[in-house]
């Protein structure tokens, strides 16, 4: 693919205004530190290709989370198929490094136990709760997904009722 004349500085504007987002998604859809690398280095290839496309009829922020969630669906498919019924150490847990602070433990398990439970989502329902986890509103996450705004409300809506009972159930155990 031959690079556009803006396509490097709009990649590096872009990966420096959304990166950190786009490490949050790969996190949330991998669980495995090794693939989640690979996932990442894919979601930054496939935004430089993308932006020699890109028009400016939506804005960049759009742009990179279309491209990212596309790439992170894509993935997550992959991974469902070629590792279907297969148990790995990182599902079966181990046990937590020492020289950690009991505080970052506390909230770096919290954060491993939410994304789990966005893992565990269906694909559709996965894409709007990491998008909406970024702070985006019903109408962005509605274009860069391609639903209807009222549907991405009903689905936030009844998604955090779900992860309010299932973190419930978790803590009464």
């Amino acid at each position: 693919m031959k690079p556009v004349p803006d396509q490097d500085q709009r990649y590096t504007e872009a990966a420096q205004a959304h990166g950190a987002a786009m490490q949050r998604l790969a996190r949330a859809m991998e669980a495995n530190p090794e693939r989640r690398k690979d996932l990442l280095q894919e979601m930054h290839v496939a935004l430089w290709r993308s932006l020699a496309k890109f028009d400016g009829r939506c804005s960049l922020k759009t742009w990179v989370y279309r491209v990212a969630q596309n790439v992170a669906s894509t993935h997550v498919g992959r991974e469902m198929r070629i590792n279907r019924g297969l148990v790995g150490q990182d599902t079966i847990g181990g046990m937590p490094g020492t020289d950690n602070p009991v505080s970052d433990y506390e909230r770096e398990d919290a954060l491993e136990r939410l994304n789990a439970w966005i893992r565990a989502l269906k694909a559709a329902d996965r894409q709007v709760m990491t998008l909406y986890l970024e702070d985006l509103d019903a109408a962005s996450i509605a274009e860069i997904i391609g639903i209807k705004p009222g549907a991405v409300m009903t689905r936030i809506s009844r998604l955090k009722a779900r992860l309010a009972e299932d973190f419930k159930e978790a803590a009464d155990v």
